[in-house]
């Protein structure tokens, strides 16, 4: 049996009075769709670790903080159909971080030098996410996406 390539995303949410959550769409690739940050776990690399270097390499943002795990999708890739194992985890932005902003992607995966549109959308989403990204949000518990429930 084909071992699942090991993956992690991440629900970053900007709480204000509307809570937003942070996706991005390639510059120049509309097929792509919107998408949370999401990556490979590298060997020997820890799952907080991998998704806070994912949310780095894709968006820019280095103030994003780890809430807690949300879930793990086990599924086949859409493109390979291979195995993949993907952990979803909230996170969390500071209120002041920006509505928008463009990133140029660092790293070493495939999508090095490609540009993201960056962009908080409130909550609930009103259409769904690229991959179905958007299927663990409803996991998120209802505390940590409002101002009131904004503490540890």
């Amino acid at each position: 049996m084909t071992r699942p390539r090991l993956r992690v995303a991440a629900y970053v949410i900007r709480h204000r009075v509307v809570p937003g959550l942070l996706v991005f769409d390639h510059v120049g690739m509309p097929q792509a769709g919107t998408q949370v940050p999401a990556g490979g776990v590298r060997p020997d690399e820890d799952l907080v670790q991998a998704v806070l270097r994912e949310v780095l390499e894709e968006t820019g943002l280095h103030t994003a903080s780890v809430i807690k795990q949300i879930s793990v999708d086990t599924r086949p890739d859409p493109e390979t159909m291979r195995p993949r194992k993907t952990t979803y985890f909230h996170l969390r932005a500071p209120a002041a971080t920006p509505d928008a902003w463009t990133h140029v992607v660092r790293g070493e995966g495939g999508d090095t030098g490609l540009t993201f549109a960056c962009r908080f959308l409130p909550l609930p989403l009103e259409r769904p996410l690229a991959d179905e990204q958007d299927a663990w949000l409803g996991h998120i518990d209802p505390r940590w996406t409002t101002t009131t429930g904004d503490q540890q």
